[in-house]
Order: C-alpha cells, then structure tokens, then sequence
C-alpha cells in the first residue's frame, strides 16, 4: 500500500514540492569516500529510489553522468519536470533488478530509499554492477529536531516528539528499520569494507523553519 501510495500522482507532485535536498555535507562525504577507496575518474554515478530527484541532482556535479531510478513512474515524471544538468537523466526500474552493465557503474547512492529494498538481491545487483573499488552509498535521516519556528513560543520539538510516540503503536516494518538508524540495512551490505556514520546537519525550509537532521549514511566499497 505505501509503494502504490508513492505511484500516486498527486502525492508525487507534493513530494516534488516540499522534499529537502540532501544537504551538501552528505554528498560531499559520499564523494571524499569514493575518492578515498576508488579515486577519479566518476565516470557514473547510480541514484535507486531517486523520487523527484533532488539527491539525483546534487551528485551532478561530481560525475559525468548521474542516472536516477524510481518505481514510480509518476516520481520519474516528476524529476523530469525539474530544469536540471545536463548530465542527468531518469528511468523506471526496480533496485533489485538493474539494467546495466558488469562493473560499469563507479557509485551507487540510495538517499531515504533502501528500506524499500530487498537487501539480499539489491546487494548482489550492486556487487554485479559497481566496478572495483566502486562504493555504494545508502543514506537516511531521523525525525526532525526542530530548534526554530518563527516565533513560536512552544517548543517545536516536543511537539514533534509527541506526535511520533502517538504514532509509535501503528509503526511499520518500514518504518522501524529507519528508527533503528539502518542497522539491518548495514548488517545487510556484503561488502566487508563499510562503514555506518551518524552526523547532525542544519537544515532550512524557505528561512522559516530551521532545524537539525540526523542522518546516518552507510558507505561500502567493493572488494578490487
């Protein structure tokens, strides 16, 4: 029910509308990563789970080419509506079953995505994929901490807290693997080489609201 909610439309059009970027600093820790265990040239860089495409877009500058793929093809449709690079474009496709070819792809990124996944067969569609010492970048974010509202003189907060513990009892699988900060993802990753990294980033929505996100990103390289 949540896949076909995302096929939705409507709901892509919003999405569109009112996701974050990933901030800079994540994209620029995936990339000091793949620099470290792989080095230049970034020929390709992969994006699974690309929705409207804003974590699509901020690896363009990084790589040749950045190739974002979704399930939905409303979400395709969506990122294709955005004025991007030049040396970014969309398709369909599933995560666990990618059109590419043997170790031709430098970097595969999924950004609030991979708990969707099945794990044991996206795992070994990256291993088929990446090309030695190419790495792949699995990365998501908490509950939002919200330090400002205007001048709200409530505590955002809590209120966010609050409302999270309401909605505790009616969590999903889903939702757990992201409260648990992709320690099953992690465990999931074959790669012997990988690392899970927890940082705290400020975020701003239009100079109104501003808060601090964790994320936790998962990076792995596979073996030469």
């Amino acid at each position: 029910m949540a896949l076909d909610f995302f096929k939705v439309q409507d709901h892509a059009a919003r999405y569109r509308k009112y996701r974050l970027s990933s901030p800079n600093e994540v994209q620029g820790l995936i990339v000091s990563y793949l620099q470290r265990k792989k080095g230049e040239p970034f020929s390709l860089a992969v994006d699974i789970g690309c929705g409207s495409g804003q974590s699509t877009r901020g690896m363009a500058p990084y790589f040749e080419k950045v190739i974002g793929i979704d399930v939905s093809e409303a979400q395709i449709e969506e990122a294709k509506k955005v004025d991007g690079p030049d040396n970014v474009s969309y398709r369909w496709g599933f995560a666990e079953e990618l059109e590419f070819e043997d170790g031709s792809i430098d970097l595969v990124t999924a950004g609030a995505a991979a708990h969707w996944f099945d794990m044991e067969k996206f795992m070994k569609e990256v291993e088929r994929i990446l090309k030695p010492k190419g790495c792949v970048a699995l990365y998501c974010y908490e509950v939002p901490c919200l330090l400002n509202y205007d001048n709200c003189t409530e505590h955002p907060a809590q209120i966010v807290q609050d409302l999270f513990t309401i909605l505790k009892p009616y969590e999903t699988k889903v939702n757990k693997i992201v409260w648990d900060e992709y320690k099953q993802v992690f465990d999931a990753i074959t790669f012997p080489d990988k690392e899970r990294l927890l940082n705290t980033m400020g975020v701003s929505s239009e100079t109104v609201v501003e808060f601090g996100v964790k994320y936790f990103c998962l990076l792995a390289s596979k073996p030469e």
